[in-house]
């Protein structure tokens, strides 16, 4: 704990910052020092010193901030430097997280702090939305005399043996006391509030009642008890409901009236007016009409929905799920159209100094035809929007062909809302929103909007590199699996693979086929542990060694010794399952080895179908000593072999038995399909979740069909 006579310098600074600016709000944070120990995380956080006009228990969310966080304190420590945000529409565009924990109107600016050559931490000061767009010259020269003071506080307690450490519990302080004092008229204010008949009371920054007239007194149930110090919702308790706790939050932070209904025990709705001071919230207390708002549902001064924060939330943790573009497409489509009323969208993206459209809704083709491909340097909205990473609202069709006289010119849209794409302050391109009637965007709108495009932009990017990593995992996969299998004179054959759906499209199942010198043919399968680039470059090397081993005229089992001694002396930690058959067409059987793999199928149409049982070694690469047994098998005309792998049947806590009987009996029915047509039937009986393939499968089909063998001399 830090002596308080080491932190008497730095309170001082932020109280005197916060009377000179005139803010109703000073937040100061510290990083904590890499060797400071504890749960920190060194300096991946920024803890919470001490701050004025924020109650303790409106501040408990924002006590730690990562560093990774969408956050103006963060900003100013990343990039270290004074930000700026004049308002919500700003905090919506530039830092939308923010504008989504905290969706009320105000100013802040937030400043490094530097001690010791290096940033120690940062402060922010906050005013209401109604402040100037631009810092005054006066408030910037109290920001930059104060942010020395903190770091002169904190390099001469290092000098002193006494350093201030950063514990994440903030120290409530207090402002400085007003000057204007008059004892004549406070008893004279005193008995003007008493004759209201409405209730009026108020509380103190956090929360202790400092006042309550008569009318108040009724109204909150508190008539002859007393009252003056506790706290408002520990002496009523139906407003301890976290409704009023946002309505009180917003009125501190915003320093703007807010209205709130709650109902009271008996059954009568009482409706709460909050005006905030820095020093506190007077409370206006009311009987309300019936049949009015639901229950603690709040009205906002300026009558803009408080419900866009809770939708934005809802998109927020939707998008989430988000994997392609597509799907950020349509979960926009499915989530936003319904609340904001969009008919019709565009996502585009800047690539090699066009913009191209990533992905599009509702939009007319004759939209798209004039947006794709234009040149970011081009003078019209969209690529002003990407440039300046300013938001454009046109009310009506007339007012955007005004500025871009070939867009939407047969579209019926009657509105359009031009938007930034904007990810870790970089600007990727612009999303398009177009409205089905024409009206005057609101500052609530507008700011919901904005912040709505930055979730969308996270989304985007994040989809955008899945798909780019996508795009690489099918390259190497396809490299690494053959390009085509071998015509075989008596065979017909047919192969897939499909990746699981969730991340990487890559891992290692893989499959092969082979002629072999002495005319037979050599069929494999198998399952590297894992889905990912690793576990596909082990794939890459045992497919090789399995082709190579069988090339020898090594029997199945020998093959897969040599192939388990290879395993071994990579000394890789991932182990691979493995089923190698050789097929001879003239003796009509096959020779079968598994290292640990599912046992193949083998179905005779209008005669039997059946699991073949072949004696399962262990992995390979587990056992140097390992032997793999072979078992020999009839393989008769119109017969067909099924290698699989275990992600076509397993499904965690089924019987895996269970699962492959199931697949021999809807293999039984569907037999007589041709090859391709089977394989997709098979892969249909995969198990999935939302169509979704919870394993990497790979699936190889070998039918003898003499009909296809080559004649005989």
């Amino acid at each position: 704990m830090t002596p308080a006579g080491d932190v008497a310098a730095v309170d001082e600074a932020l109280v005197e910052a916060v009377a000179e600016t005139g803010a109703h709000l000073a937040v100061l944070y510290l990083l904590p020092e890499s060797d400071h120990g504890g749960d920190d995380g060194g300096d991946d956080v920024l803890l919470m010193e001490a701050g004025l006009g924020l109650p303790a228990w409106g501040s408990r969310p924002w006590t730690r901030i990562r560093l990774s966080a969408d956050a103006p304190v963060v900003a100013a420590v990343r990039r270290d430097e004074l930000i700026w945000v004049p308002g919500p529409d700003a905090m919506a565009r530039e830092f939308p997280g923010t504008a989504l924990a905290v969706p009320y109107p105000y100013a802040v600016a937030a400043a490094p702090i530097h001690a010791g050559g290096r940033v120690r931490g940062v402060w922010a000061l906050t005013w209401p939305a109604s402040h100037p767009a631009d810092l005054s010259p006066g408030e910037l020269t109290v920001i930059n005399r104060t942010s020395h003071r903190f770091g002169r506080a904190l390099e001469e307690a290092e000098a002193n043996g006494r350093p201030i450490r950063a514990v994440g519990q903030p120290r409530a302080l207090a402002p400085l006391p007003s000057a204007r004092q008059d004892d004549q008229r406070a008893p004279a204010a005193l008995d003007c509030l008493d004759r209201f008949t409405d209730g009026v009371a108020a509380i103190d920054i956090e929360g202790h009642i400092t006042f309550c007239n008569p009318a108040a007194a009724e109204l909150l149930g508190l008539d002859g008890t007393p009252m003056q110090g506790c706290l408002l919702w520990d002496r009523v308790p139906w407003l301890r409901d976290p409704m009023f706790e946002d309505r009180c939050r917003a009125a501190s932070i915003g320093q703007q009236p807010a209205d709130h209904l709650a109902s009271h025990p008996d059954g009568r709705l009482i409706r709460i007016r909050l005006y905030p001071t820095p020093s506190g919230i007077s409370l206006h207390l009311t009987p309300a009409e019936t049949g009015g708002a639901g229950h603690g549902e709040p009205v906002p001064a300026d009558g803009a929905p408080l419900t866009d924060s809770r939708n934005l939330l809802h998109v927020a943790s939707t998008l989430t799920r988000a994997l392609d573009v597509g799907e950020v497409v349509d979960l926009v489509a499915d989530h936003v159209a319904p609340v904001y009323g969009v008919r019709a969208m565009a996502l585009l993206v800047a690539e090699g100094g066009r913009m191209r459209i990533a992905g599009a809704h509702g939009c007319a083709q004759e939209v798209l035809d004039h947006l794709d491909g234009r040149p970011v340097t081009a003078p019209t909205p969209v690529e002003r929007v990407m440039r300046t990473g300013l938001p454009l609202f046109f009310g009506s069709r007339e007012e955007l062909q005004h500025q871009d006289p070939g867009f939407a010119r047969s579209d019926d849209t009657a509105a359009w809302a031009l938007l930034p794409l904007t990810v870790s302050e970089q600007r990727i391109g612009t999303c398009v929103f177009g409205f089905a009637h024409a009206h005057r965007f609101s500052a609530g709108e507008r700011a919901a909007l904005s912040a709505l495009a930055g979730l969308i932009a996270q989304a985007l990017d994040r989809a955008l590199l899945y798909e780019s990593k996508d795009r690489l995992a099918h390259t190497l996969q396809t490299a690494l699996l053959p390009v085509a299998l071998p015509e075989v004179p008596g065979l017909l054959t047919a192969a897939r693979y499909v990746p699981a759906t969730r991340g990487v499209g890559i891992g290692g199942d893989f499959y092969d086929l082979m002629a072999l010198e002495d005319g037979s043919i050599a069929a494999v399968i198998g399952d590297v542990q894992g889905h990912n680039m690793t576990a596909a470059a082990l794939m890459g090397q045992v497919r090789t060694a399995v082709r190579a081993f069988a090339g020898t005229g090594a029997d199945p089992g020998e093959v897969l010794r040599h192939a388990n001694r290879l395993l071994i002396e990579l000394g890789t930690d991932l182990f691979t399952s493995c089923l190698l058959a050789h097929v001879d067409l003239r003796l009509r059987t096959f020779c079968a080895a598994s290292a640990g793999h599912p046992p193949p199928l083998l179905c005779v149409p209008e005669r039997h179908t059946d699991v073949i049982d072949v004696p399962a070694g262990p992995l390979l690469g587990i056992d140097p000593d390992a032997e793999y047994p072979t078992l020999n098998a009839p393989f008769p005309p119109e017969a067909i072999l099924v290698l699989y792998t275990d992600g076509l049947v397993e499904v965690p806590g089924t019987d895996l038995e269970h699962r492959i009987g199931t697949l021999t009996e809807h293999l039984a029915r569907a037999c007589t399909e041709p090859l391709p047509q089977l394989t997709d039937t098979l892969l249909g009986l995969a198990p999935s979740s939302h169509q979704r393939h919870a394993d990497d499968i790979a699936v190889l089909l070998v039918k003898h069909d003499p009909s296809t063998a080559a004649p005989r001399s």
